[in-house]
């Protein structure tokens, strides 16, 4: 298989929501998948599982949990349209059966893993932009967890994060710019950004929706829009369902 540099195929990332209708070849699937599981994994836990979605009904009830985020508009078509969806998740269920008093309530567990399938889901999006694929996260379909979780009958121990749609690329959208990176890096203590960068940043980003959709957009006004106001309420209840977070 013909990939690209990793450094090239990272600078170059867009999220794609329009997709062809090509199938993925198995084998590149496969790589793919391979690929994010030779991720570093935190103290060997591995703790991460992937559900293909391949079920149109799934699919489809997944797109609707995904649409409330929309006030029950039906956004998001490429969940059922993308080649392929996937669903990350943490899992502590083998552990469970391998030693069945672990003890996966303490908050440590549920953000090792968080972090390992975060590392995971990236490792298979890169590999697959490489390879000439494109795709976008769905962070949405946490919007109600309880219902995702029967519809993909996940046991006790494991959490869906974050689904993925892959595919080729039927549109080349621009890329959304980025913080300038001397807001993101500081050295050897945090550097609190100045107003003048933010404020700065700000126009960038105002500019880039004016120029893209004649929206009137700002970063600070999506920072608003996703911070001021209930964030899920629901995923702790969940989550301590599952047998995380409870110390």
């Amino acid at each position: 298989m013909n990939s690209q540099a990793a450094l090239q195929t990272a600078l170059a990332h867009r999220s794609i929501r329009k997709f062809k209708t090509d199938p993925i070849p198995a084998a590149v699937l496969e790589q793919i998948i391979t690929a994010g599981q030779m991720v570093s994994t935190s103290s060997y836990m591995q703790a991460v599982s992937v559900i293909r979605v391949t079920d149109p009904a799934k699919r489809a009830a997944i797109r609707e949990i995904c649409a409330n985020a929309y006030k029950g508009k039906m956004g998001h078509h490429y969940v059922e349209n993308c080649a392929e969806f996937l669903v990350f998740c943490a899992d502590a269920s083998r552990h469970l059966r391998l030693a069945p008093d672990a003890q996966i309530d303490w908050i440590e567990v549920m953000m090792i893993g968080a972090v390992d399938t975060g590392i995971f889901a990236q490792n298979v999006l890169l590999t697959a932009e490489s390879l000439g694929l494109g795709g976008v996260f769905i962070g949405s379909l946490r919007n109600d967890l309880p219902t995702l979780a029967r519809i993909l009958e996940v046991p006790h121990g494991v959490v869906p994060l974050v689904g993925m749609c892959l595919g080729y690329p039927d549109h080349d959208p621009g890329q959304r710019p980025r913080l300038p990176l001397q807001v993101v890096m500081s050295e050897n203590r945090y550097r609190e950004a100045e107003d003048a960068e933010l404020a700065a940043y700000d126009e960038v980003v105002k500019k880039y929706y004016k120029d893209r959709s004649n929206l009137d957009l700002s970063w600070q006004d999506q920072i608003r829009a996703n911070l001021c106001t209930e964030v899920r309420p629901g995923l702790l209840p969940f989550l301590q369902q599952q047998g995380f977070a409870k110390k």
